[in-house]
């Protein structure tokens, strides 16, 4: 089974988490802050972090933002848990790099549910080609790194899984929907403007390097990345 970081600043909703998680057959890591919770990623092997949004000192949303620029830490899939329930907040913390998130309050069945395909999702893309090159673009899923013509490109989480999810789909066209479930999963529900708007990021990020006519609009479907 999973070990996994239960972060909270509430001993009762930790002890809860964990209970509910150990009668699974998880084991478990509590952390009451930020410093506890980045001492524990430190010293213990993590197959899944659950993270509440609102922390002392540094929130839940800057210390999931902290976790996905480490690159010891990057690789942890991530539930951010919190009760804030619009869209807004979905996508500001799923912009972190977040792989779900989860409102409050939320069912013990629910929960498990998305700790099962977050961590089976990461075992999907894990086992996916590590580099991808195209046109001059070289995605190493590993180092978690873009460059172009060996030039450096920094991409933000969600933009990195965005250009590889295009990249590996290479030629072939993908709805906003099949964009949102292979980036996030089905078990996520945003609207499908949300791809829009890192399509746009993505190719701001790419234009300087004359690659962002390689993300392709197919009117009326989706999108494609195509070095033609």
């Amino acid at each position: 089974m999973a070990r996994i970081l239960v972060v909270d600043d509430e001993p009762a909703i930790r002890q809860t988490l964990t209970f509910t998680l150990g009668s699974e057959g998880h084991h478990c890591f509590e952390a009451a802050d930020a410093d506890e919770a980045s001492n524990i990623c430190a010293t213990s092997q993590l197959d899944l972090i659950l993270l509440d949004w609102m922390l002392p000192g540094i929130s839940g949303v800057d210390f999931a933002r902290r976790l996905k620029r480490d690159p010891g830490t990057r690789h942890i899939p991530l539930i951010m848990v919190s009760a804030k329930g619009e869209e807004t907040d979905k996508v500001q913390a799923l912009d972190t790099g977040a792989d779900d998130y989860i409102t409050k309050p939320f069912s013990t069945k629910e929960l498990l549910a998305r700790i099962r395909a977050v961590i089976r999702r990461r075992a999907s893309s894990d086992a996916e080609q590590e580099v991808v090159e195209l046109g001059g673009v070289r995605i190493d899923t590993q180092t978690h790194r873009v460059t172009i013509d060996q030039q450096i490109v920094d991409l933000s989480p969600t933009e990195f899984k965005l250009l590889h999810f295009l990249a590996v789909n290479a030629e072939r066209v993908r709805t906003r929907g099949q964009i949102l479930d292979g980036i996030w999963g089905n078990d996520v529900y945003l609207d499908e403007r949300t791809v829009d708007v890192h399509i746009r990021r993505l190719r701001k990020f790419l234009e300087p390097h004359g690659r962002h006519k390689f993300v392709q609009t197919v009117r009326g479907v989706g999108y494609r990345f195509s070095e033609k």
